[in-house]
Parts: C-alpha cells; sequence; structure tokens
C-alpha cells in the first residue's frame, strides 16, 4: 500500500456504469517524488519529518494555481470518487505542473494504485502544460523551496540559471525537472488511454482505418504507435496527435480530443498551445472530420458519445467576452482564449452534443442551438488547483446526461506544509525581501485556502488589467454610494458625485444603512468569486450582500442616463455592472440535467440565490 493515502470505505451500493468523473487541471507535483538523477531530496519538513520538493508561498500567491496543496486535494478527491463508486473518471488536460518526469511519475503511481485498489479506469487527454511542447525540452523552476527557507532553483541544464547566493542556493541539475514532449508523456501514461488495453471494447485514432465491425486489438495496437498518429505542418514538420475514441464499457464512447496545436517559430521553439481550438481548427483540420466520422458512428450503434478536451468550445463568459474588452481595454482576462463562434458551430455539425473542457480553472456551461437537431453543451471543468475546488460527474442514460458539481471543501492534511511557510516567511522579514500576506496559513479548509488565494490574485495581480483609477474608484465606493447611483438619473449630480463623491440624493429604501457594510472592493472580489464559480460561489457571499446586489444591478439595468451616458466612469460603471449580472444569470452550471434529444439543460439545484437572481 502506497503510505501517502487515506482511504475511505466504500460502501456497497451497485457499480454506476453510466457514471464518469471529470477532474480538470489538477497541475499535480510530486511533493514527495524523488530525482533519479539527483542527490537532492527536497527541504526536510519537521512536521512530518519528510523531505519535500515544493515551491515557494510566494509564487503560488502570483500565479492562477496552487502548485503545493492541489496534491493533498487530488488525493481527496480520488477517495471521495472511490466513496461515489465511479468506475470512469477522464482528465482533460493539465493534469501536471508541466509535463516534468518528476511530476508525471509521480501521476502515474497514484493513478496505477487507484486503477489497481479501486478497478477505476483513467483516460487522459493532453493539455497546454502537458506537453508544453511537442518534443523534449531542458527546462527548470527557480522557486522551490530550499532550507531555511531560501529559494532552492532546478534546471535541466546548469547553464540555464545563475543562482542569486544571497536569496538562493546553487542550482541543482536534473533531467526531472525537463519538459517532456508527446513521446515522453504518452509512454509514461500508456495505460490511461493513449494506447489501446485488451479490456477496451473499442479504441481508436483519427489515423485509424478500421471500424467497429472489423476491430481487433492487434490492429489496435498497430494504430497506436505513435510514428502513425502524425499530421504535416510546414517543411514536412510531423507533429504527433495524441487523440483517441475509447469505449471504455458497453454502450458509452469517449473521445479524447488532444485539442494542442504547436506553431514552429523563427527561432526554432514552438508557440503555446493555450489558444486551443482556435489555432485547432487552423492546423488540425483532420480532428474535425473524425468528429463526424465517430458521431455518425455512435448514432448508428446507439453508442452515448461524450467528447472532452482541454479546451472550451463555448465563449466561458456567459457571452459577455465584448462587454469584457470593452472594459478592460484589450484582449485581457485570457481572452484570447475564447473560441472563436465558428469553433462550436463546426463541433455541433460534426454531431457532438456533449463536450467537457478545463484550461479556465472555472465553473461554467456554454450552449449553442443550431436548429435541426444540431446542438452543443460545453462543460467547464473547475480545477483541484484553484477556487473553487471541484470536479463534474456525469450520469448517463440514454436520453439524458445529469451533471453534478462536487466541491471538495475539506481536505486531509492540506495544512501539513505550513511549518515550511513560516520558515520562508521569516526568512523573507529577516533579509528584507518583499513579503506575502501570512493570513492565508489561517486558513480553516482547503476551500478557505483557495478562496484567500483568489482574493489576493485580485488585489496583487489581476487589479493590473483594469484602469487603475476607476479600479480605485470603484473599491471605495460603499455599496450605499453604489445604490445611490443607480438609482439617480439627473446628469448634473452623478458627474458632481464623480468628481467629489457628494452630491447623490438619498435613496427611500428602509435599510439604507445595512448597504454601508460593504464596499466596492468587495464586489469586485465577489465579481471573480463568481466568474470562477459561478452560483457556487454564493456560499462565500453574505446572503443579505446578494439581496443588496440583486437591487443595484437591477436599478443600473433600468437607469437610462448610466445605458446611455458617454461619460468615463460612468460607462465603466455600467459595463461592469452589465458584466457582472451575465455571470449571475448564465446557463446552470452546478446541478443540471440536459436533455440528449432536444439539448434542454434542465437545473436540478436548489435555491441558492435571492429570487431574481
Amino acid at each position: 500500500m502506497i503510505a501517502f493515502f487515506i482511504l475511505h470505505q466504500v460502501t456497497s451500493q451497485e457499480v454506476n456504469k453510466g457514471k464518469i468523473a471529470f477532474l480538470a487541471d489538477i497541475h499535480f507535483q510530486d511533493l514527495y517524488g524523488n530525482l533519479e538523477d539527483s542527490e537532492y531530496k527536497g527541504v526536510l519538513n519537521s512536521t512530518n519529518n519528510r523531505t519535500t520538493l515544493l515551491r515557494t508561498m510566494a509564487s503560488q500567491l502570483q500565479s492562477t494555481r496552487i502548485f503545493n496543496e492541489n496534491y493533498f486535494a487530488f488525493l481527496a478527491t480520488l477517495n471521495d470518487i472511490v466513496e461515489r463508486n465511479i468506475k470512469v473518471v477522464a482528465l482533460p488536460g493539465d493534469y501536471s505542473d508541466d509535463g516534468q518526469p518528476l511530476h508525471v511519475r509521480g501521476l502515474r503511481k497514484i493513478l496505477e494504485y487507484y486503477a489497481k485498489e479501486h478497478d477505476i479506469q483513467f483516460f487522459i487527454t493532453t493539455g497546454n502544460h502537458d506537453p508544453a511542447g511537442p518534443f523534449l525540452k531542458d527546462s527548470g523552476k527557480k522557486d522551490f523551496l530550499g532550507e531555511q527557507g531560501k529559494k532552492q532553483p532546478l534546471y535541466s541544464e546548469e547553464s540555464m540559471y545563475v543562482s542569486k547566493p544571497a536569496i538562493e542556493h546553487p542550482v541543482v541539475v536534473t533531467k526531472d525537472i525537463a519538459k517532456m514532449g508527446y513521446v515522453e508523456i504518452m509512454e509514461t501514461l500508456k495505460d490511461f488511454g493513449f494506447y489501446p488495453q485488451k479490456s477496451f471494447l473499442y479504441w481508436e485514432t483519427p489515423f485509424s482505418n478500421y471500424t467497429p465491425q472489423t476491430y481487433q486489438y492487434k490492429k489496435a495496437l498497430k494504430a497506436s504507435n505513435i510514428e502513425n498518429r502524425t499530421y504535416p505542418l510546414k517543411n514536412n514538420l510531423k507533429i504527433p496527435d495524441a487523440s483517441y475514441l475509447v469505449e471504455p464499457v458497453d454502450g458509452l464512447w469517449l473521445l479524447a480530443i488532444d485539442g494542442n496545436s504547436y506553431i514552429p517559430e523563427s527561432n526554432g521553439n514552438f508557440s503555446g498551445a493555450g489558444l486551443g481550438y482556435n489555432n485547432s481548427i487552423k492546423y488540425k483540420q483532420h480532428l474535425f472530420s473524425w468528429f463526424s466520422k465517430v458521431a455518425k458512428m455512435a448514432k448508428k450503434l446507439n453508442k452515448t458519445l461524450i467528447a472532452f478536451s482541454h479546451y472550451p468550445a463555448i465563449d466561458f463568459n456567459e457571452d459577455a467576452s465584448p462587454r469584457i474588452e470593452e472594459f478592460f481595454g484589450g484582449k485581457k482576462w485570457q481572452l484570447k482564449r475564447v473560441p472563436e463562434e465558428k469553433i462550436a458551430e463546426k463541433i455541433a455539425e460534426a454531431g457532438i452534443k456533449i463536450h467537457v473542457a478545463g484550461h479556465m480553472h472555472i465553473n461554467d456551461t456554454g450552449k449553442r442551438d443550431y436548429g435541426n437537431g444540431n446542438f452543443l453543451v460545453n462543460i467547464q471543468t473547475p480545477s483541484l488547483a484553484a477556487y473553487i475546488p471541484g470536479y463534474k460527474t456525469l450520469s448517463i442514460t440514454d436520453n439524458e446526461v445529469e451533471v453534478e458539481t462536487i466541491v471538495i471543501d475539506e481536505v486531509p492534511r492540506f495544512k501539513e506544509l505550513f511549518s515550511l511557510y513560516e520558515m520562508e516567511y521569516n526568512y523573507l522579514k529577516k533579509t528584507n525581501q518583499p513579503l506575502w500576506d501570512s493570513t492565508i496559513l489561517q486558513s480553516k479548509s482547503y476551500h478557505e485556502f483557495t478562496e484567500f488565494h483568489l482574493e489576493n490574485l485580485v488585489k496583487n495581480r489581476f487589479y493590473s488589467d483594469w484602469n487603475p483609477d476607476f479600479f480605485e474608484f470603484l473599491s471605495n465606493l460603499t455599496g450605499k454610494e453604489l445604490l445611490m447611483l443607480s438609482e439617480n438619473q439627473q446628469e448634473e449630480d452623478i458627474i458632481n458625485f464623480f468628481a467629489t463623491k457628494e452630491g447623490l440624493a438619498e435613496s427611500d429604501l428602509k435599510n439604507l444603512n445595512q448597504y454601508e457594510n460593504w464596499t466596492g472592493i468587495d464586489m469586485i472580489l465577489d465579481f471573480y468569486k463568481i466568474r470562477n464559480a459561478d452560483q457556487l460561489a454564493f456560499r462565500d457571499i453574505p446572503q443579505q450582500r446578494l439581496e443588496e446586489y440583486k437591487a443595484i444591478l437591477n436599478a443600473f439595468q433600468k437607469n437610462t442616463f448610466f445605458k446611455n451616458t458617454k461619460h468615463a466612469y460612468a460607462h465603466q460603471l455600467q459595463l461592469f455592472m452589465n458584466i457582472f449580472k451575465s455571470f449571475i444569470h448564465g446557463v446552470p452550471a452546478n446541478h443540471f440535467q440536459i436533455n440528449l434529444k432536444s439539448g434542454e439543460v434542465t437545473n436540478l439545484e436548489k435555491a441558492s440565490s435571492p429570487e431574481g437572481f
């Protein structure tokens, strides 16, 4: 038995073969792994007397993902899946930090354990972090935590980084921190869908030439050779495509889509794959014809087809992306990752109806209906390494798919590294280096830990997307002032208020003073929480404040001055309120049902928000 598992007793309920769990963006980093070509073991943790390969808290508070505690969240999630008796688990990419041998081996070890001990089948597709490029490439990180709280650089080539002796340890050189390419990752994780298994009822690639009627394992084995799974780019360059179709249980087809497109650059490197389908539709057109072929076969053979990729197929901003671009002024807020509208249309036209994705670390659902039975529902799976941590389950019948979001609130051992962070903090303080907010070490749950992480990102990184003057202005407004602004339609009064913060008429609401219990910065933080978690964020926002948001948002929507104004701050405020309301009124994303015939999405969530939200 592997020592790091805390196992739970599995109930004797009947196995639900029609249920799948989707775990996206795990970003697994093997805290307790071994470097095979180095004697370096990591920093000693006095809490458990184990050497640990972790990144600094300073670094993870500046990243859109957590680097370390998600290790424990991953184990807690797998144990939750065991308790729910789910036997098919899909990982839509970014299952590792950056596709390094150290972390991918550690991931394999864990998946092998759960596959053997609990009879779980795992199916993986690629993400832009794994592989981070099509071929093996030297790399490293300068922000591992070392003894005394100093940073410890790890690189696969010594010449890649020169450490700063005053604040860093000498570079540890290890090939285990390089970024693997397709060949290495697919070989390491070959048992998790990338290659056929005798137990599979069916398996194919976009390039195989057999059918379900002529299928044989030995044919699939030959087709799985990576040399038979490439597509051409310019200058006769051939890039692997890790896509595959698998039937793990009778009647269920999983379409694992490799949405990565790596474009050669003049310097010999490759562009990252983060744009997803926006590049795939240009450089991997063979995928879209394959989608059509697979969907037609699935319909003919009465198979339920579920597609999953790392990348979203539908706008994940509740169709507010044009307003977001106007509000922030350009392609900020990861707007370059928003799929072009033709992506959803092409996928729906091919016959795919359900598509599960990750990449954005958010909980969301998008839907497009093009008529004639061509519709697409895109299900965004939250990350285990960001707010709000969770995963999706899909329960499948012939005509319906029930989707549920499972939030990972409590994670055993998530405080296991806190003493090391205290050492880091004390070293930074002693050496007069910038300090991070140590309040995060007071977190009582993993959920609370990720919430603090997001709030810290907003205040210390995401604010740079904003007009700084407007960010400060909105942050310092009280809820009462926002309400009075929303109800006032007198241009002179409003413009005077923007200049002096005086002169607004009082609202007639009886509970007006309650609106002074929060300010604009609270609303901004809640704006980001709702964007990340959809209505799951409501549990982290006081109910009274949600009611007050409702009143303010509705008033701004009706206010003719704000609708038509060209005044800069007034227009910015109207845009912000408009986007905020869009985030609240999207397609159901927490617990819902999809009719596979009509595409209708029915909310199954019990009321968790103010009436009218």
